[in-house]
């Protein structure tokens, strides 16, 4: 594929995983509404252990960082436990696996979260519809968090990532993409803040520095990863000058021993995504964009590692292609998602999609 063998081990932090393959976070919908996993949800992860390292879909830490129904959590002792029948699954096919945290700020619905307005930097509402139990609807307005807030929310992050690892995690995410909490402190258009959370872009990125140390002294610092989506746009979020954020957000992590970073790349910005190739010393986790043509998962796993990813992630290649390590090895062929079955649901297009036979 290139001068790196997609199939090599390499060191992630804490710990050795066997190929470049990482299956990248997705929310599937399939956990209880208390937020615990589900048999079904080890068996899912169980069959996908081919990949170097698996990240989970994204996890809330507690009641108000929910955004959306049956999403798992990992906010109380029970939860985590529920936890423990996945990670078990994984290890014993020899897989590895990390928690994505995450905290969906101003997005969501105040019936997702027992009538609760979200929290974010300012109270801006967010455009668009939400998924709620009972169909679209439109996000709620959220409050602006006080200092207090800001500060429980941080140790929030810390206490997850401690179940987390007591759950039997090899790592956990801080999900800082997407246009949840942590992007929202990074956006000057959803940070409207005039205290030391805002305003300039270093009291902009404060909060992901912050919340990535907290989850590190928890975890250990090895064992945390943060991912990001640079000049990304969803949840109404403008960056500004992402190559000005990103730097100064980086040049502040580069020297804190982090697992790795993981990158969502947005449309049209490789050359943003080099720019943080030069400024992160460390491991990086790229999920390209995909292009308009008919890429293969094998491609696009080339186009990454040609950009100097050290690991490429997947998502929807990996949620129909259970065996997908096996299959970039062949260069497929490989089966199509449906995406009628993303979110809840029952065990189709979950638990059977088809392997290649030997």
């Amino acid at each position: 594929m290139t001068d790196i063998n997609a199939f090599s081990p390499i060191r992630v932090g804490a710990t050795a995983v066997r190929n470049r393959l990482v299956m990248a976070p997705m929310t599937r919908s399939r956990a209880t509404e208390d937020g615990l996993a589900t048999a079904a949800m080890a068996e899912y992860y169980r069959q996908r252990s081919g990949a170097g390292l698996i990240i989970t879909e994204a996890s809330q830490t507690g009641l108000r960082a929910k955004g959306y129904p049956t999403t798992p959590g990992i906010g109380t002792a029970e939860q985590a436990a529920s936890w423990r029948p996945v990670v078990d699954a994984v290890h014993e096919a020899g897989g590895t696996i990390h928690l994505q945290l995450f905290h969906v700020g101003r997005l969501g619905h105040p019936s997702e979260r027992g009538g609760l307005p979200g929290h974010a930097p300012s109270a801006l509402l967010a455009p668009g519809r939400t998924f709620t139990a009972q169909g679209l609807a439109e996000h709620g307005m959220p409050s602006a968090m006080t200092a207090d807030d800001i500060r429980a929310t941080l140790r929030e992050f810390a206490v997850a990532a401690e179940l987390a690892i007591s759950a039997g995690f090899d790592g956990v995410q801080l999900h800082g993409a997407n246009g949840y909490l942590p992007q929202q402190f990074l956006s000057p258009n959803t940070n409207l803040r005039t205290d030391e959370w805002g305003g300039s872009t270093r009291n902009r990125i404060r909060f992901v520095v912050e919340a990535v140390r907290a989850i590190a002294e928890a975890a250990g610092a090895d064992r945390t990863s943060l991912r990001v989506s640079p000049a990304g746009t969803v949840g109404g979020i403008d960056e500004g000058d992402s190559a000005e954020l990103y730097e100064a957000l980086l040049g502040e992590l580069a020297g804190d021993g982090l697992a790795f970073l993981d990158v969502s790349e947005t449309p049209g910005q490789r050359d943003l995504t080099s720019l943080v190739r030069k400024a992160w010393p460390g491991v990086l986790v790229l999920n390209p964009h995909r292009g308009t043509g008919p890429e293969t998962p094998h491609d696009r796993v080339a186009d990454g590692l040609a950009a100097g990813a050290d690991l490429v992630a997947l998502g929807a290649p990996w949620l129909a292609n259970p065996d997908l390590a096996d299959r970039i090895a062949r260069r497929g062929p490989y089966n199509e998602a449906d995406s009628s079955t993303y979110y809840g649901g029952t065990e189709r297009g979950y638990l059977d999609y088809p392997v290649l036979k030997a």
